[in-house]
């Protein structure tokens, strides 16, 4: 699969790698324009213009989402045609993109950043992709993770959930290690246990035919220390209330994005 990336930043670039490490694409079929250089595969092509030449399988928006009237004026002529236009652009909507680029098959697109290492989860939704493109997107972001096509009207909220997903557990992380300094840890140490556990925990959810919530009642015995600190958590629902507000503060954003970028 020939490939053009119009921006690759930290998620692009991140995806692209592991694209080529999995070989999925080969380094030498992809082109990249970049505002300025960055550190890319060896063998990729880094320009600040598209190459000559037929259009390649797939192109895929990378840039910034505030980027895309720009990104219209300069590439949309030469990109018109393209089999398949993947978007990653958060808040960017398929109709939108539809009424600025012409593409056979228009593909909005979700990753998160554990895409690097093959553990991420990428959203993808598509009203005007057919059978053919969808399975060709599938296939290209089947070594990032777990791949699952949704609806329109879902798409908000999985980036909130997914997409956002990672800082948020970064935070959790970082505060169940803060919190371990304030009975005595040292700093370090608190944050390697804390690092450790999540992984642990999440790895072993991964892997359980229970849910999460029987998980957490399986760690918990009756009248012990886990669940003095569940009682904590579950207290007037503190735990799960925080998440929906902070879940529905990025699903407002995305919101707000589309409607800037239409």
């Amino acid at each position: 699969m020939r490939l053009w990336l119009i921006g690759c930043g930290n998620m692009a670039g991140a995806m692209l790698r592991r694209w080529i490490d999995s070989g999925v694409v080969a380094a030498v079929d992809v082109d990249v324009v970049n505002r300025a250089d960055r550190a890319l595969p060896d063998g990729v092509r880094q320009a600040r213009d598209l190459p000559e030449g037929p259009l390649p399988d797939l192109v895929m928006l990378g840039m910034k989402p505030q980027q895309i009237d720009e990104i219209v004026q300069r590439f949309a002529g030469r990109i018109a045609g393209v089999p398949i236009l993947v978007s990653i652009l958060a808040g960017v909507e398929e109709m939108t993109l539809a009424a600025r680029f012409s593409a056979g098959a228009v593909v909005r697109a979700m990753p998160n950043l554990p895409v690097a290492i093959g553990k991420g989860v990428v959203a993808l939704q598509s009203d005007s992709a057919g059978p053919d493109a969808r399975a060709a997107v599938a296939a290209l972001m089947a070594p990032l993770g777990l791949v699952e096509w949704v609806e329109a009207k879902q798409f908000d909220a999985i980036t909130a959930l997914a997409g956002s997903g990672p800082a948020f557990l970064y935070r959790f992380i970082d505060a169940l290690g803060a919190a371990g300094v304030s009975l005595g840890l040292g700093a370090e140490q608190a944050q390697r246990l804390a690092l450790a556990t999540v992984e642990g925990a999440g790895l072993m959810a991964a892997a359980s035919d229970h849910d999460v919530a029987e998980l957490a009642e399986r760690v918990a015995s009756p009248g012990g220390s886990t669940r003095a600190g569940l009682n904590v958590l579950d207290q007037e629902d503190a735990l799960a209330g925080l998440l929906r507000d902070t879940l529905a503060a990025a699903e407002r954003r995305n919101a707000e994005m589309a409607a800037a970028a239409r």
